[in-house]
């Protein structure tokens, strides 16, 4: 019930308990050629994904409200290593159907490309990258957290844990601008996604996903 089936193909995200973080089961997420398949708008390039995404409008982040969220993934040892542009996972700004927002890169997202962990934040036409490891991530369980209040203003914040040690700390605007230009609305709402989502390419892709904890924080709690 919390997560949307709009994001992945039939059969897609399966429950296996053969790799697990905690207890028994974990979501085992396979991305196959043209799964999910979306057009490129104005230019950008076609892409496909699987996904898991808040499906509860409850569960949706609010402007300038801080919450944390918690999840594990694990990369196995024979993932491809490869240049082909893969998110997984990510914040979106929302964007009602056909804005001219439609397009626009997530405010906060993981990326794993050539074997390279990313955390970028855009807001604008550029990507900026809060925290970058080159280490070998593929074969072990890789425990995120981050703690998020997004704004337009200078309040936005953004803080993130990689197993547990702190990567980043981000303050200053966190959210694109709100207005008849962008078709953002006014107070915007954020969510949630994790998966797989990618340029077209031919070769599968898994990925393991488990441990997801969402919860609002107190006022001034970060």
């Amino acid at each position: 019930q919390v997560w949307s089936t709009d994001r992945f193909a039939p059969g897609a995200v399966e429950m296996q308990t053969n790799i697990v973080r905690a207890g028994r089961s974990a979501a085992k997420i396979t991305l196959r050629a043209r799964d999910t398949f979306e057009a490129g708008i104005n230019g950008s390039k076609d892409s496909e994904r699987d996904e898991l995404r808040e499906g509860v409008r409850k569960l949706i982040c609010k402007e300038g409200v801080p919450y944390e969220y918690s999840f594990s993934m694990f990369l196995p040892t024979n993932f491809p290593i490869v240049l082909t542009r893969l998110v997984i996972a990510q914040w979106k700004q929302y964007c009602a159907e056909g804005g001219n927002c439609q397009d626009d890169s997530p405010v906060v997202a993981i990326r794993y490309v050539s074997g390279v962990l990313k955390i970028t934040h855009q807001t604008g036409p550029h990507q900026t990258t809060l925290f970058e490891t080159k280490d070998e991530l593929r074969g072990q369980w890789l425990d995120f957290k981050f703690q998020t209040r997004f704004s337009t203003n200078e309040t936005g914040r953004i803080k993130a844990w990689l197993n547990d040690k702190p990567v980043f700390d981000y303050t200053g605007v966190n959210a694109y601008p709100e207005n008849a230009t962008t078709s953002y609305p006014s107070p915007s709402r954020f969510y949630f996604k994790m998966g797989l989502y990618r340029d077209l390419m031919a070769e599968p892709m898994t990925i393991y996903v488990d441990e997801y904890r969402k919860k609002q924080l107190p006022d001034g709690g970060l």
